[in-house]
């Protein structure tokens, strides 16, 4: 695999000119750059008129049952009367949560109320995961979706998919805009064809190794493209795309073919394919190579799907490997619990304790189909190791039953499931205490699989893709890689039988009923009230992290815990709970004083004495600033974290709306993972500042004063003058802000995007 940060030129899709090597004649650089499969999609849907900074309408929209609640009561009170565009509803993520009572189908009713009374589409529990639905019913050639979970990829299909945060879905159900500038699109011009035994996710994986760190695709668009790509089958295409995500790019493209258009057929929709190549002379900002015959089945090692090895690398430096996961894992967990992985080594191999094949990235027909032909008639033995299987829809359920696979693994000993995300978050299959799991599924970060390590538990997950956990499988558990399985792939043919969903999902086929009443459980909580920003602000500082990267899933817990999404309260108590358990008790102490302030109380007569004297040494510094009487507009007391690099991960808005509604005002950040977590910050009314990475000016518990932080965000600044509050001294720094929009400077002046929109 090549990268080449200088961009390169593709011509006839297959003649690669790389920059500073142009032919008389050639088009420039910006010309060329409009003969993108990508640019040519944004465009179609580009309503600004302006290619540089555009505003985006989205043909479609999905969420999952862990979103859909949260952004339909913002939308609600914003106004909504209607659905505007096709609007799915799936039940994948908390189907199987065993906790709370009657949250989980309130949840399920209140969505399907919803979908009645505003015109949407209802998919029930275990009929499908989000994506595979989306994959089978709602992609089309050409189009665009935009989905409020991270992996929303379709791009296999010759669609663009972005994955936000929900508050993002609000502004189309509101007929408003997605705001952002032209993303660079990056070329991966793929040669050659993968060896067999090779799988989706270990290209994926090898993809994500070479470009995660170095950030080469974040917040771009990979565009697919190479005669390499016709040697990859739709479901082959799909599972590397869905993986996307990982790499921190915007979205994603692939250039499309006869077996897509197969694809489209199958499902009964042949006339949402379109053919999708670059133009003859097409411009990419940035190039990958990659031979498929050069990738080998891969490994992601905990806790992150960057921290990569070929299997027979890691077979071969065994002790050395796991002694590095081992420091990164007491890094991580700051010595709470010690993860021991070398224990895992038996005779000088690796034994796993469990195996799982799920969700969008891993249940696919094929990758099914593949792993039960490599356990035919093995067995995966009676001692530790566990596998499970969950097909990513019904349909492909059905199609497995009717043709013996189904019957294949579970005469092994593996276990098949029904279409659910659980084992992705941590709400199934939740392994033993210090149990290595291996997964085909999306992310391996700390505690995604469901231990916790506030109770003195821990686990870890590697990624692999179905055909080696297959092999390791048949081996009992014991690390193999599906290139030393003698195996014959049958590949049997895919049917789609189109009754499934006719007969159980709830179609309005955009038909809204305006009498259907709501059904809303007791968890179903509005949001709270949120403040403006005020002229001044005081933040303290609650959490301190000094990780590479902090994920969403520290932010805000998976699992369990989701169970309570459509509570903003009550889901806010699990704030940083794996990761910090001492923020959310922090930021309630600060907010009590924002209370006192709202509700007419000088800042100077706090209950808090500490936040008293902060306030005494601003007024010693700014004689002007009369803070004796009603302070609602001018100063506002909130708190802050600290991150390196935050937002890795779920486009969940909760790892935002958590800490909105106990008092956060703002993050401060070296810089912010993705472009979804910053997004989801604004639309909470939050302030993502960055500060240049070295020594800080502050540390945890430490007080921040910001003068007139309402006036710099309205004049568009990027440089924010700050005083950390030491005694009676300020001791001024500076933080910086990427530029605002327009729009986001508004919804952060009034606090929140439901402030924006009532306004």
């Amino acid at each position: 695999m090549k990268l080449y940060e200088n961009g390169a030129y593709l011509l006839n899709g297959t003649e690669v000119v790389y920059a500073g090597q142009e032919h008389a004649g050639m088009p420039s650089k910006d010309e060329a750059k409009k003969n993108t499969i990508a640019y040519g999609i944004l465009e179609s849907h580009n309503t600004s008129g302006n290619m540089d900074k555009l505003q985006i309408k989205f043909d479609k929209l999905t969420s999952h049952d862990i979103t859909f609640v949260g952004i339909i009561q913002t939308a609600r009170a914003s106004g909504l009367e209607k659905f505007p565009i096709p609007y799915v509803l799936t039940n994948c993520h908390n189907s199987l949560c065993a906790v709370g009572g009657t949250i989980n189908e309130d949840d399920h009713m209140f969505g399907l109320t919803c979908a009645k009374k505003y015109g949407g589409v209802y998919v029930p529990p275990h009929q499908a995961v989000i994506h595979q639905f989306a994959r089978e019913m709602l992609a089309g050639g050409g189009k665009m979706i935009l989905g409020s979970d991270s992996h929303t990829r379709y791009g296999a299909l010759g669609t663009m998919a972005v994955g936000e945060g929900g508050p993002e879905l609000v502004k189309q159900l509101l007929n408003k805009t997605y705001d952002i500038d032209m993303p660079e699109v990056v070329g991966l011009y793929l040669t050659g064809e993968p060896i067999k035994g090779v799988g989706p996710q270990d290209v994926a994986l090898a993809i994500i190794g070479a470009v995660f760190e170095n950030g080469f695709v974040k917040n771009r668009v990979m565009e697919f493209v190479g005669p390499g790509v016709k040697n990859l089958s739709a479901d082959f295409r799909i599972g590397v795309d869905v993986m996307t995500t990982e790499t921190t790019c915007l979205s994603s493209i692939w250039s499309t073919d006869e077996k897509i258009e197969e694809f489209y057929e199958i499902h009964g929709r042949k006339e949402e394919y379109r053919c999708l190549n670059p133009g003859a002379c097409a411009y990419y900002d940035r190039f990958i190579e990659i031979d498929l015959s050069e990738i080998r089945p891969m490994i992601a090692m905990p806790f992150h799907p960057s921290n990569v090895y070929t299997i027979d690398e890691l077979n071969a430096n065994l002790m050395d490997i796991l002694d590095d996961c081992e420091k990164r894992a007491n890094i991580s967990f700051d010595g709470k619990v010690k993860l021991d992985l070398k224990s895992k080594v038996r005779n000088g191999r690796l034994y796993v304790d469990q195996g799982i094949i799920a969700g969008c990235a891993g249940g696919g027909y094929e990758n099914i189909c593949d792993a039960a032909d490599i356990l035919r008639g093995a067995s995966i033995g009676a001692d530790e190791f566990t596998l499970s299987v969950y097909p990513a829809s019904t349909p492909i359920y059905m199609q497995l039953v009717k043709n013996g696979t189904v019957a294949t693994l579970m005469e092994t000993g593996a276990i098949v499931k029904t279409a659910f995300c659980g084992p992705c978050f941590g709400a199934g299959d939740t392994p033993a205490n210090n149990a290595f799991s291996i997964r085909h599924s999306t992310r391996n970060f700390p505690n995604r699989e469901g231990s916790k390590v506030q109770n003195g538990q821990v686990a870890s997950v590697a990624l692999m893709d179905a055909r080696s956990i297959a092999a390791t499988a048949a081996n009992k558990g014991y690390l193999t890689s599906a290139c030393s399985m003698d195996v014959d792939f049958t590949k049997p043919k895919y049917f789609f039988d189109q009754n499934i969903y006719a007969n159980r999902v709830f179609d309005s086929h955009g038909v809204a009923d305006p009498s259907v009443e709501i059904q809303f459980g007791p968890n179903i909580k509005d949001w709270p009230a949120m403040c403006a920003l005020p002229d001044d602000l005081v933040l303290k500082v609650v959490s301190e992290i000094h990780d590479p990267v902090t994920t969403t899933d520290e932010l805000i817990p998976s699992g369990e815990t989701s169970s309570f999404r459509s509570n903003p309260l009550g889901l806010a108590e699990f704030a940083l709970s794996r990761k910090d358990p001492e923020y959310v008790g922090r930021a309630k102490e600060v907010q009590k004083v924002q209370k006192q302030i709202e509700s007419g109380i000088s800042p100077l007569s706090a209950d808090d004495a500490q936040a008293a004297a902060v306030v005494a040494a601003i007024r010693k510094a700014y004689p002007d600033k009369n803070f004796d009487g009603d302070c609602k507009t001018t100063l506002g007391f909130g708190s802050t974290i600290f991150a390196v690099k935050p937002g890795d991960g779920s486009a969940r808005e909760q790892a935002a709306s958590c800490q909105k509604v106990l008092g956060g005002w703002a993050n401060i950040a070296n810089e912010y993972a993705t472009k979804r977590y910053r997004s989801n910050l604004i639309n909470w009314g939050m302030l993502p500042f960055l500060i240049e990475e070295g020594e800080l000016p502050f540390k945890n518990l430490d007080y921040i004063y910001i003068p007139g932080v309402r006036a710099a965000v309205a004049a568009g600044a990027t440089e924010f003058q700050a005083y950390k509050v030491d005694g009676e001294q300020l001791i001024p720094f500076t933080l910086r802000m990427a530029e605002l929009t327009e729009d986001e400077k508004d919804i952060i002046l009034k606090g929140c995007l439901i402030n924006y929109y009532r306004g």
